[in-house]
């Protein structure tokens, strides 16, 4: 089953593995777990820490 991707060079949303000659990304966020082992990272990332 194919998932939809995001273009990181034109914010465009495709089907395709490639595009604009980039590997596309998955545009949703990470499924939430209690357990979450970068949580402490992204506090830091966002100065909350």
């Amino acid at each position: 089953m194919k998932h939809i991707n995001r273009c990181q060079e034109c914010s465009a949303y495709t089907m395709q593995e490639e595009h604009c000659g980039q590997k596309t990304l998955n545009p949703k966020p990470p499924k939430y777990s209690p357990e979450d082992k970068y949580a402490d990272y992204r506090r830091k990332a966002k100065g909350i820490d």
